[in-house]
């Protein structure tokens, strides 16, 4: 059942970063995910939290998490051989556009998803710039991976907020400086809301059209919970990924408030 969790083992475990960890299960849903997707992942005697999915052979999917609290520190510790729950995937998913050139603008494990959908989409992957974002050089990761399932006609733009690795300057600032000098038919956003919400004022301003894949505190994924909402939308069941008609909607919250473990709304 789609709302069980499935007991999986973790196949293979990798250290990124310092604070990002990777792991591979062998789940057949997972496995057949769509770009933008997500699962509920369970650790055993802690808690559940939401991960995007990258689907990779042999009925296989692998994940990223990165360590920000206890769920996501307990997981990154878990070994080869270990066994976590995994239900899913849930979600919407990015819609490949073929008009004119596509720009991909990620931060932190939000490349993930939009990775899967430049292999996955070769309307994509054959025309693409793909911004790629990080704190620092040590927190970069996946780029040679990204290359390989990247189209031949597409470019890899790193960007580094300290300078230390590629461009100097946020993800979305690097995505507006292209956007002055080219023409996107379409931009796809994964990352901090806050990044995505400097995307969505870049869109408007540039009339290109914005898919953007929205990451709050889900505790269900299924929408009872309510922890979520942004607007009159459950981002678990009406998102993660919102078309631009959406983010018009919630424009007086993205990237300002949301809600907290508590159900307290917080500025971001």
């Amino acid at each position: 059942m789609k709302h069980a969790p499935r007991v999986v083992k973790i196949e293979k475990r990798t250290r990124e970063t310092a604070t990002v960890v990777s792991f591979v299960v062998k789940d057949a849903d997972c496995a057949k995910a769509k770009p933008g997707e997500f699962a509920m992942i369970w650790v055993p005697g802690v808690d559940e939290i939401p991960m995007s999915i990258f689907p990779v052979t042999r009925g296989a999917a692998f994940f990223a998490v990165r360590i920000v609290g206890e769920a996501t520190r307990c997981l990154a510790r878990r070994r080869v051989g270990d066994m976590i729950g995994v239900r899913g995937p849930y979600g919407t998913f990015f819609t490949p556009r073929s008009k004119g050139a596509q720009l991909l603008v990620g931060g932190g494990t939000g490349i993930l998803p939009l990775a899967s959908l430049m292999r996955s989409s070769p309307e994509v992957g054959m025309n693409a710039t793909f911004v790629v974002g990080a704190n620092t050089k040590p927190e970069l990761f996946f780029l040679d991976w990204i290359r390989k399932v990247s189209g031949r006609r597409s470019r890899i733009v790193v960007a580094t907020d300290d300078g230390t690795g590629g461009i100097k300057g946020l993800a979305s600032e690097v995505a507006a400086d292209l956007c002055n000098k080219n023409l996107y038919g379409q931009v796809y956003a994964c990352g901090p809301e806050q990044m995505i919400r400097s995307l969505f004022d870049l869109c408007e301003k540039k009339d290109i059209p914005l898919q953007a894949s929205l990451d709050r505190i889900m505790k269900c994924g299924v929408g009872l919970c309510g922890s979520c909402c942004i607007g009159r939308y459950r981002v678990c069941t009406d998102g993660p990924v919102f078309q631009p008609g959406q983010l018009r909607e919630v424009v007086d919250e993205l990237g300002l408030w949301r809600r907290s473990h508590s159900g307290k709304i917080v500025r971001i």
